[in-house]
């Protein structure tokens, strides 16, 4: 019988930019919804299970684009959707990102030039992941 080095077996997961997120100190949100549905033409939509995040309809086709109410600066963000977090996670510390915190299933990182992004589940329609995702070895 052969050995097999477990190191060697290699798994693959996908991921593709999923969402960008206009991060609003949480007393500015409702003017930023405002002005940003007007400058783009889009009206909003909202879930009340997260009343943080107000989405800006067809802002950008295959993009969710929302307005996030956060407890800090004002700052844009990637979210990084994936079918496997953690191997996603790895791959963009591999590239030079930080570890900065975790909710729920996101994982929150600080990229090189000091820009916030965050990995997640998969949340689009599995049309769409399959469609647009990128293969990683």
């Amino acid at each position: 019988m052969r050995a097999v080095r477990i190191d060697s077996l290699r798994c693959m997961h996908r991921s593709r930019v999923y969402a960008v997120l206009i991060d609003t100190p949480r007393a500015e949100a409702a003017r930023a919804v405002s002005f940003w549905s007007g400058a783009l033409g889009v009206p909003t939509e909202s879930d009340p299970s997260y009343p943080q995040f107000i989405g800006l309809h067809d802002a950008l086709p295959g993009l969710v684009i929302a307005v996030q109410a956060v407890d800090d600066e004002p700052r844009f963000h990637l979210d990084f959707e994936t079918d496997d977090v953690e191997a996603e996670t790895a791959r963009l510390v591999a590239l030079g990102a930080t570890r900065v915190a975790q909710w729920q299933e996101c994982r929150v990182l600080r990229v090189p030039g000091g820009h916030l992004v965050c990995v997640l589940p998969v949340e689009s329609p599995p049309e769409v992941f399959d469609a647009e995702a990128r293969t990683w070895p």
